[in-house]
């Protein structure tokens, strides 16, 4: 069905023939590649590895522990975990790299490697493309029997996750303790259910409510935490009668709320609100992809510091948020970056903030997000076929619109007064991203339809 290659790692469906998905083949290979690129970078042989719940993890978890040993690496094993997490083990274990098994908020038959430098940070482009060039040469050098890499299991790292959060001085425990919120939490069965919940009881919470708890990847709905997915936590969250809801994705690095009275808070709104208590603390800049909503300009420049926009991708966001020293960054999709925690979307120390932010606010859910501005951003995505030419497709629509402000950074972002529409293709997806944000939802609507309609002509 599909193998994607991008900056966000190797990622495909499962079954099928080698070389268009994720099969035994393409995992070894890739696996294989990356575990040459890190011996020949250094001496370290040790590698973290980790996987959120999918039914394929087990599988696929084998294919790269045993291909990783086969190169003489030592695997530090973590099982069921969370993208932040092992991004922080590789740290905590002082390894060469690491790989995180999960395809994030792609549906159950797709799964990923997504690949780690030293400093538990994803690989930039020119590695990655060392790793490509790598596979495609197959220029593996295997070892004898008596260097083959050992298997340690690990279980201590969430817990040491968890402890960082915990520790981290704008995480105020006892403010959230004290609040005794009641939160029911859709971990979508995956490795949320371990990881959220262990880190609401450790912020002194007791009343936790968890939909889809079993963690057996057979995920109860599409597991993008968008509002279309998530009427069954909004529905029990007024059931339960509870101060707020929370959804992650698969492997927890995506975070969302939803108010007390089942409305969604806004996963565009998750940076915002984490960022403006953040920089209530501390003065200093902001970061997110241009696909992400301008409230973030609006609170930074509120609290004194410039905001800057990156291209998509975590990796480009880290990028810019090193080169303008941002205290807080990432994506419109609900990921927050805490540099002085580590450089990688974490909904565990995002949990942390905004309920401490809640808690100090004095106010509900709902409140809170009633003192930001409301912008509304039309997300949509249109297939490509294959032997689609969207270089073409997006030099016509540049073509028509050559009289607005064009940002071609990153696809195509054009504004129109206050208004704007982005266009690019996804890193994990064969489609092409239509957002646009305006004050007004059918304005946004409507923005997105008029270019859904021009892409397709286009075609």
């Amino acid at each position: 069905m599909a193998l994607i290659k991008s900056i966000s790692g190797i990622r495909g469906t499962i079954g099928g023939s080698t070389n268009d998905n994720f099969t035994p083949v393409d995992i070894v290979k890739f696996t294989a590649a990356y575990g040459t690129l890190l011996l020949e970078q250094n001496g370290n042989k040790k590698v973290v590895v980790g996987r959120d719940g999918r039914i394929s993890g087990e599988m696929v978890k084998n294919l790269v522990i045993a291909t990783l040993n086969a190169l003489g690496i030592d695997v530090v094993d973590l099982d069921y975990s969370t993208t932040p997490t092992v991004e922080m083990a590789v740290v905590f274990e002082e390894a060469a790299g690491g790989i995180i098994l999960t395809a994030s908020h792609n549906p159950k038959e797709w799964n990923a490697l997504k690949l780690l430098n030293s400093t538990g940070e994803f690989i930039d482009a020119a590695q990655g493309a060392k790793v490509l060039e790598i596979a495609a040469r197959e220029d593996f050098n295997f070892v004898s029997v008596d260097k083959l890499g050992t298997v340690i299991k690990d279980e201590s790292s969430l817990q040491k996750h968890i402890d960082a959060v915990l520790n981290y001085p704008l995480v105020d425990v006892a403010a959230i303790k004290k609040a005794k919120f009641k939160i029911v939490l859709d971990a979508v069965n995956s490795t949320g259910a371990i990881a959220v919940p262990a880190l609401l009881k450790a912020l002194g919470l007791k009343d936790i409510i968890v939909l889809n708890e079993e963690v057996n990847g057979k995920f109860a709905h599409n597991p993008e935490p968008l509002p279309e997915h998530l009427t069954e936590l909004s529905a029990e969250v007024v059931k339960q009668n509870a101060d707020l809801g929370i959804a992650v994705d698969p492997d927890v690095d995506r975070l969302c709320f939803v108010c007390e009275d089942g409305s969604m808070f806004g996963e565009e709104y998750t940076l915002v609100a984490v960022a403006d208590y953040v920089l209530s603390k501390r003065k200093g800049n902001t970061v997110s992809n241009m696909s992400s909503t301008r409230a973030l300009r609006d609170v930074t420049e509120k609290n004194g510091g410039e905001y800057f926009p990156s291209a998509v991708g975590e990796v480009n966001v880290v990028t810019k948020m090193k080169a303008v020293n941002a205290i807080i960054g990432g994506e419109g999709n609900g990921g927050i970056i805490v540099p002085d925690l580590h450089y990688g979307r974490d909904a565990l120390i995002g949990i942390a903030l905004f309920l401490t932010h809640l808690a100090e606010s004095k106010k509900s859910i709902k409140q809170l997000r009633n003192t930001y501005p409301s912008y509304f951003i039309s997300k949509n995505k249109i297939a490509l076929e294959n032997g689609i030419d969207v270089k073409d497709v997006f030099t016509k629509i540049k073509t028509k619109y050559k009289n607005n402000p064009i940002n071609t950074e990153d696809g195509l972002k054009i504004e129109f007064d206050t208004d704007w529409v982005h266009l690019r293709t996804s890193n994990t997806e064969p489609i092409i991203r239509i957002y646009a944000e305006s004050n007004f939802e059918t304005t946004a609507d409507n923005i997105a339809k008029r270019l859904m309609k021009d892409i397709s002509e286009a075609m």
